[in-house]
């Protein structure tokens, strides 16, 4: 956007700021509030920001990492709380079948017991009884295989029980082993994913932080470029020429002329003088036209030397535009200005 140059400058205020410019004898740095130290300000707060860029992508991949970790320790704890649960069902039904088996080996007990009561009843528990009470051998023979075969079914059936109920007792040991075994394992599982929790949430309300630093510089670094540019509006506002004047006024009094190479810029920033860079502003080699003369440039309107440059030599100026374009529209060409 091209700027419309202001007006010329009135004779009375050029009058202000050239004696203000006169009293000047070193270069001024420029006050805490001038748009040069806010924008230095400005680019401290980007440096700032930048490190802090770093941080927050490192305490991301952090937290990531930790995710990554808190879901795998929840796996493990999940998987263990399983197998716990599974290990207390077999224990119930182990001590239900362990019951079983105890109920099973007393009832054979006491079948047995019922038939040798039977027997000794009968009388029909000795081997020698049983032969001397047969009416014939076979008879005989017969109830000696019948007391033998009573016996060995009486002597399995007990075997069978017993180690039904031995091996129930050492199932449900071996349940009660790895039920103890899984439960610590699930509290050290419980304890490693409580721990990487709270590190995780450590971690998140660090990246919060940094992120709310960044935000809040942002905000800060915003505010710094609208005052400097507040600043540089105000400082143009000490110097105003308006657009080309047909001539260069006649020259009065002690007025004289010289012929000089007149280049445009448009650069920001502050003076040798102090004074902050506008339209009027002139830069000159201090030598050949002392720092404070106002002048007048024809095609560009009334200015004051104000500024000095290591590119300036002899009977060269600057003249300071608003845009690059202004700059390069008026480019380097000859003039002839009329100093007073």
């Amino acid at each position: 956007m091209r700027h419309r140059p202001p007006r010329l400058l009135p004779a009375q205020a050029l009058t202000v700021l050239l004696g203000g410019l006169l009293a000047i004898s070193l270069p001024a740095s420029g006050g805490a509030d001038s748009a040069p130290a806010l924008l230095q300000r400005a680019q401290a707060l980007r440096s700032e920001n930048t490190a802090l860029a770093a941080r927050t992508h490192n305490a991301l991949l952090r937290l990531y990492a930790l995710d990554s970790r808190l879901a795998q320790a929840r796996a493990r704890l999940d998987g263990l709380t399983a197998q716990a649960a599974t290990v207390r069902r077999e224990r119930t039904l182990t001590a239900k079948r362990l019951g079983i088996a105890r109920r099973d080996v007393a009832t054979a007990q006491a079948q047995l017991a019922a038939r040798l009561r039977d027997l000794y009843e009968q009388g029909q528990t000795d081997p020698l009884e049983i032969l001397l009470g047969a009416r014939s051998l076979d008879e005989a023979l017969a109830g000696i295989d019948d007391l033998n075969r009573s016996a060995r079914l009486d002597r399995r059936l007990i075997r069978e029980t017993r180690a039904a109920r031995a091996h129930q007792q050492a199932v449900a040991l071996a349940l009660a082993r790895r039920s103890a075994t899984l439960e610590r394992l699930r509290r050290d599982a419980a304890a490693a994913a409580s721990s990487i929790a709270t590190t995780r949430a450590q971690h998140a309300a660090y990246l919060t932080s940094l992120r709310a630093k960044e935000r809040l510089n942002g905000a800060r670094i915003s505010s710094l470029e609208g005052a400097a540019a507040a600043a540089q509006a105000k400082a143009a506002t000490l110097v105003t020429a308006a657009p080309a004047a047909p001539a260069a006024p006649p020259a009065t009094g002690g007025a004289r002329t010289m012929q000089v190479l007149a280049t445009g810029y448009a650069l920001g920033g502050s003076t040798a003088t102090g004074l902050s860079v506008g339209w009027g502003v002139v830069a000159v080699d201090p030598s050949v036209i002392p720092l404070g003369t106002r002048m007048s440039i024809p095609g560009y309107g009334e200015g004051v030397a104000a500024d000095v440059g290591s590119g300036i030599s002899g009977a060269s100026i600057d003249l300071w535009f608003p845009s690059d374009s202004d700059a390069r529209a008026w480019g380097r060409r000859p003039v002839t200005i009329t100093l007073h």
